[in-house]
């Protein structure tokens, strides 16, 4: 049965998250000051103190296309690693879009239609949350502009297709089109992009048409809001508790989604989110006010941040390549409600491979992150003869992403080191 309301931790928490600030006034932003990008109805949940709200009946009639998505067991790969744990996964790669994105992209464009919109903008890092607002933007009736980080852009043509399948305008960022991709190209003519990049590029156009508003598809509250279907769902699939839920983070509203609404039944349960080393905000990152883009457009935010101004190596898993954090989990990653990883590009396509000639499903790259772990927790189970259950988020399949399987087949796969000078650089261009 798909969940009838979204789920809202805040009220939940011990103590409330950092408010968003004014980068001119450092004030906390008001909803006036968010009004150019969003419709009334998103600013009101971001800020909402109630801990559950009413999915309307219209984003429920579109969320029937794929939802209640299955939790499997994951017999098969238990048998191949030889432990006694029992791992479950909750599949969302089979949404139209092929990941979990639609979650969030359905809700913000009826409430975007709703306010009158016509237009809306975005970043894509992968390609995944491009693909969803487009197929989401077409449900309604709205015309869908997007900035694709050029890394991505290149390395999965067919994902940009079906962004345009859907009838979305696609561009490469850092781009042409507006004034902050323009002085990115001055500076750096190969650059590879970035996802705060592309967002100062959707977010300058959006700013500058009353008619437009932009969509974000990570790292805001209510995002993270949007996806608790996955955890609500797997809160009445599930046989038996978790002892762990692991999931990959980039911005965090894959890792929220599921866990959640499992924080709120079995606290006690152990949470771990997964990050790429390369790209690894919590581990590595300051808990600091920073832009949430490159350009400096959007309002400071509390999170854990490489700086604004970081650019992550071309990693294949390009959800995960944005600088910072969601200000939500990082409150709550302070707050030492749940732990953070790192893993390398190899081991995650690694893991990738096992989980597809074990259970069948070729995983996306970022979800190939939570599953490396889950992998690593089960061997450690093996050693220690404990029969923990395992849950993780298998966000999205990886049928746009065969051409990075080709090159770890063949063994052209690089893992990137993060040198530290490289985030002190970055770090040192937080705002004052």
């Amino acid at each position: 049965m798909t969940p009838s309301h979204w789920y809202n931790i805040i009220p939940d928490l011990p103590a409330p998250p950092p408010p968003p600030l004014h980068p001119g006034t450092r004030q906390p932003v008001g909803p006036d000051d968010l009004a150019p990008l969003f419709p009334m109805e998103l600013i009101g949940q971001e800020v909402s103190g109630e801990r559950f709200l009413a999915i309307p009946q219209d984003v429920l009639d579109v969320y029937r296309l794929w939802r209640p998505t299955p939790l499997i067991r994951a017999h098969r790969l238990e048998k191949s690693l030889g432990t006694p744990a029992r791992i479950y996964y909750k599949y969302e790669g089979v949404s139209p879009a092929g990941s979990h994105k639609p979650n969030t992209a359905v809700p913000q464009a009826y409430y975007n239609k709703l306010e009158g919109v016509r237009r809306l903008t975005t970043e894509t890092g992968a390609g995944q949350w491009g693909s969803a607002l487009a197929f989401a933007c077409a449900q309604f009736g709205l015309e869908c502009e997007i900035w694709m980080v050029r890394a991505s852009y290149d390395q999965k043509p067919y994902r940009r297709s079906l962004m345009r399948v859907y009838g979305a305008a696609v561009h490469a960022s850092p781009s042409p089109a507006t004034g902050a991709g323009r002085k990115i190209l001055a500076e750096h003519p190969d650059s590879t992009g970035s996802l705060g990049i592309a967002i100062s590029e959707a977010v300058e156009v959006a700013g500058s048409a009353a008619d437009t508003r932009y969509a974000l598809g990570s790292v805001l509250n209510h995002v993270l809001l949007h996806q608790t279907v996955i955890g609500e769902e797997a809160l009445k699939q599930l046989p038996e508790m978790p002892d762990l839920v692991i999931g990959c983070t980039g911005g965090g509203s894959n890792f929220a989604g599921l866990a959640f609404p499992f924080m709120r039944e079995r606290p006690e349960t152990v949470f771990r989110a997964v990050e790429p080393e390369a790209c690894p905000s919590f581990t590595r990152g300051r808990y600091a006010y920073d832009f949430g883009d490159t350009a400096g457009f959007t309002p400071l935010l509390k999170m854990h941040t490489l700086g604004h101004d970081f650019v992550p190596d071309p990693i294949h898993a390009g959800g995960l390549r944005y600088h910072g954090m969601s200000p939500l989990l990082s409150h709550m990653y302070e707050l030492g409600m749940f732990e953070a990883v790192t893993k390398s590009q190899s081991e995650c396509f690694e893991a990738g491979v096992r989980f597809a000639r074990t259970e069948g499903i070729v995983p996306a790259p970022e979800p190939t992150h939570a599953l490396a772990e889950t992998i690593a927790e089960a061997l450690r189970c093996k050693e220690s003869g404990e029969e923990k259950v395992i849950l993780t988020a298998l966000c999205g399949h990886g049928h746009f992403d065969l051409g990075a399987y080709d090159r770890y087949l063949a063994g052209e796969l690089e893992d990137y080191a993060l040198p530290q000078e490289r985030v002190d650089a970055a770090l040192a261009g937080l705002p004052g």
